[in-house]
């Protein structure tokens, strides 16, 4: 994974810096969050290492399953990666891609597990809280996790705030082998 995201890291960056300077973020990030998707099917990760398959094969099966949503720059860059035997770090590009747009926006993403659904109004408390926190503009990702008995985790950036039952039980655990 280190590797692939050392190949992908320059990738991202000249197409961030295109994108940025066109103005054309947002679609340069729908377009690349479409390709991972593409590129991670199981089937068209074997297609991709499949020896038997040249360029514009592999090229026609990227365009098939994007539709007629790849603008033109977006199609040379597909090409140059089909090229450079580059396809398969499409999702770690897309990635890198929408932490330097995220950064550029002043955004950070949240991951939140929550044991049960939250409301709006205690989503939108919790994220003014987490903006008030770390000084951006947060981005909620929340997902439904019943094994955490109750309570939720956040995930911004390396930081990990657990304020899980879950995660209360087992700090206890460890408090009591200690002892």
């Amino acid at each position: 994974m280190a590797e692939n995201l050392t190949i992908a890291r320059p990738y991202a960056e000249a197409i961030f810096a295109a994108a940025d300077a066109d103005g054309k973020l947002q679609a340069w990030s729908q377009a690349l969050q479409r390709l991972a998707m593409i590129v991670s099917d199981a089937d068209m990760h074997n297609a991709i290492g499949d020896p038997k398959i040249g360029p514009e094969q592999l090229y026609g099966l990227v365009a098939a399953g994007a539709g007629d949503t790849l603008s033109g720059e977006v199609q040379n860059f597909v090409r140059v990666l089909i090229q450079n035997d580059r396809l398969e770090v499409l999702p770690e590009i897309a990635t890198l891609f929408e932490s330097l747009k995220n950064e550029r926006e002043g955004v950070v993403e949240a991951q939140i597990e929550s044991a049960f659904p939250v409301d709006d109004a205690a989503l939108a408390q919790l994220v003014g809280d987490l903006e008030r926190r770390f000084k951006r503009k947060v981005r909620p990702q929340l997902h439904i996790d019943r094994a955490l008995i109750g309570g939720a985790l956040i995930k911004v950036g390396d930081e990990v705030i657990d304020g899980t039952v879950r995660g209360r039980l087992a700090s206890m655990a460890s408090a009591l082998r200690a002892e």
